[in-house]
C-alpha cells in the first residue's frame, strides 16, 4: 500500500537514452546512432531493429542535443507582447493559433507560446531561445512603428516570418517589410477600412467615430490614417470622423464609447477595431437607451460568435484569421527548407452588413 504523500515524492521516469536502446537491441552505442541519425555504417536490418526498438521504449532525441548538433529541433516560437486580461476575450489571436498550429503540426513542429510584458522582454526572449537552442524560427506579430524586434532577429540570425508590415506615409500603399532579411505576411487593413466608410457613407452617415486598438502598433497606425484619407476623400473634417485608441478590452472599449457619445455632436456610426470592444459599445448603448441602428450604428473590425449571436447582430468585417495563421507558417516552414525572403498578402476581408446598421436618424 502506497504511504500518504509517497507518489508525490517519487521522482519523474526516467528518460530512455542511446545506451537503452543499445542494450536491448544488443547492438553498440554508436550502431544506435548511426541507425537513429540515418546515417551509414549499419545494415539495414540493425537499423529497422533499433528503429522499432527506440519507438517502443518511447525515445525521442533531445531538443539540447539536436541543436548543438546543428540540426533542427522541430519547433517554432510566437510571442505576444500584449496585456494578458486583453487576450482572454479577443478571438483573434485563438483562430490565428489554430491556422498556424495546423500547418506546424502536420510537420510534427511543436509551437512554443509565451505571453510576455512588453518589448523588452520579448527581445530578451528571443535571444534565450537562440542561445539555448529552444526554437528553429519564429513568427512575430503585431509589428510597431517603432520596433526593435526585426533588427534584432536579422542580426542573431534566427529565421523569422513578420506577421503585418510597417505603415507608410500613404495609405493606400502595400505596407513596408519590417527588415529586408525577413519575410512578412500582410493584411490590406487600408482596404478593409476603405469598404467599411463607403458602407456607412452610402447609408447617409457624416459623423462616424473609430475606436482603435493599441497605439504604436503599425495595424492601428494604418487602419487611422486609411480612415482619414478615405474622409478627406468625401469632404469630412477631423471634427466629423475621428479615431481613439484603447487597449482592445471590453472596459475601455466601453469607456471610450462613453466619452465619444457624451461629446456635443456624437457621432452616428462608431467602427470597433474588435469584436469584443463592438459588443461593450453596443451594451452601452443599450444602457442609455440608443437605439442600434436606429440612432447609432456599429461596426466590427471582426467577426465572430459574439457578433453574430448580439442582437441586434453586428455589422463586421469578415476574413479567414485561421487561413491567415496558416499563410504565416507555410512562409516560416519554406525559409527554414531554404526558399526565398518574401512579401505574401492575406486574403482581403469582406464586410458581412447585419442588422447593427442602417441609415443615420434624420436631423
Amino acid at each position: 500500500m502506497t504511504a500518504p504523500g509517497e507518489a508525490a515524492r517519487r521522482k519523474p521516469a526516467r528518460r530512455p537514452t542511446i545506451k537503452d536502446i543499445a542494450r536491448r537491441a544488443g547492438v553498440s552505442e554508436s550502431a544506435v546512432s548511426f541507425a537513429l541519425n540515418d546515417r551509414p555504417g549499419v545494415s539495414q536490418d540493425t537499423r529497422a531493429r533499433v528503429r522499432r526498438v527506440a519507438e517502443e521504449l518511447g525515445w525521442q532525441a533531445s531538443s539540447a542535443a539536436r541543436a548543438l548538433s546543428g540540426e533542427r529541433v522541430g519547433c517554432a516560437g510566437l510571442v505576444l507582447a500584449r496585456p494578458a486580461q486583453t487576450l482572454g476575450v479577443e478571438s483573434f489571436f485563438l483562430q490565428l493559433v489554430s491556422g498556424i498550429q495546423e500547418v506546424l503540426s502536420a510537420r510534427k513542429i511543436a509551437l512554443l507560446f509565451q505571453v510576455v510584458e512588453d518589448l523588452d522582454t520579448e527581445c530578451a526572449l528571443y535571444r534565450r531561445w537562440w542561445a539555448e537552442g529552444r526554437v528553429d524560427g519564429v513568427l512575430v506579430v503585431d509589428p510597431r512603428t517603432e520596433d526593435p524586434r526585426p533588427e534584432l532577429l536579422a542580426s542573431l540570425g534566427l529565421p523569422a516570418v513578420v506577421v503585418g508590415g510597417l505603415a507608410t506615409e500613404r495609405p493606400d500603399d502595400p505596407p513596408r517589410a519590417a527588415h529586408p532579411q525577413l519575410p512578412t505576411v500582410w493584411a490590406d487593413d487600408s482596404k478593409a477600412m476603405a469598404r467599411v466608410l463607403d458602407h456607412l457613407y452610402a447609408l447617409g452617415h457624416r459623423r462616424i467615430a473609430h475606436i482603435a486598438g493599441m497605439s504604436g502598433l503599425a495595424h492601428t497606425d494604418r487602419r487611422i490614417r486609411s480612415l482619414r484619407a478615405e474622409a478627406d476623400q468625401r469632404g469630412l473634417d477631423e471634427r466629423q470622423v475621428r479615431s481613439v485608441t484603447t487597449d482592445y478590452s471590453d472596459a475601455e472599449g466601453a469607456e471610450a464609447t462613453r466619452r465619444i457619445l457624451d461629446t456635443p455632436e456624437p457621432p452616428t456610426a462608431i467602427i470597433y477595431d474588435n469584436d469584443v470592444m463592438a459588443v461593450a459599445g453596443a451594451s452601452v448603448a443599450a444602457g442609455r437607451g440608443i437605439p442600434v441602428p436606429g440612432q447609432l450604428s456599429i461596426v466590427a473590425w471582426d467577426d465572430s460568435a459574439l457578433c453574430r449571436v448580439t442582437h441586434p447582430r453586428l455589422t463586421a468585417l469578415v476574413r479567414d484569421t485561421p487561413g491567415f495563421g496558416r499563410l504565416a507558417a507555410q512562409e516560416l516552414l519554406a525559409v527554414l527548407d531554404g526558399g526565398p525572403l518574401r512579401t505574401v498578402q492575406g486574403e482581403l476581408p469582406h464586410l458581412e452588413a447585419r442588422e447593427s446598421t442602417g441609415a443615420p436618424p434624420t436631423p
